[in-house]
């Protein structure tokens, strides 16, 4: 039981490395037009990212395989999310206009 609730504690870490992780790509993909350096900026927040990322992920598993594949279904969701939330959203006026 206990082993159970330490994995429902995980999906939400996992969650919130995931908006950590995308939240800081978006970020640099937003700012890569006005940086005058953008190279260093892309590689920078890059090693940045995945060097955070990877630390979460080894605490979060811990010496459980199982930990960090609950953990990483909680980062692909938070990636899933803000895909949709950031997505270009259609208005349906312009779709009845295509027709």
């Amino acid at each position: 039981m206990n082993i159970l609730l330490h994995g429902l504690l995980l999906l939400p870490m996992g969650f919130a490395l995931g908006i950590f992780y995308f939240s800081c790509l978006w970020f640099t993909v937003q700012h890569l037009p006005q940086t005058q350096h953008p190279v260093l900026l892309m590689v920078g927040s890059g090693v940045a990212r995945f060097g955070i990322a990877l630390l979460g992920f080894y605490l979060i598993a811990g010496q459980q395989w199982q930990f960090l594949l609950i953990a990483l279904v909680g980062f692909l969701l938070a990636r899933s999310l803000l895909i949709a939330r950031w997505r270009p959203q259609t208005l349906l006026t312009d779709l009845s206009l295509e027709e």
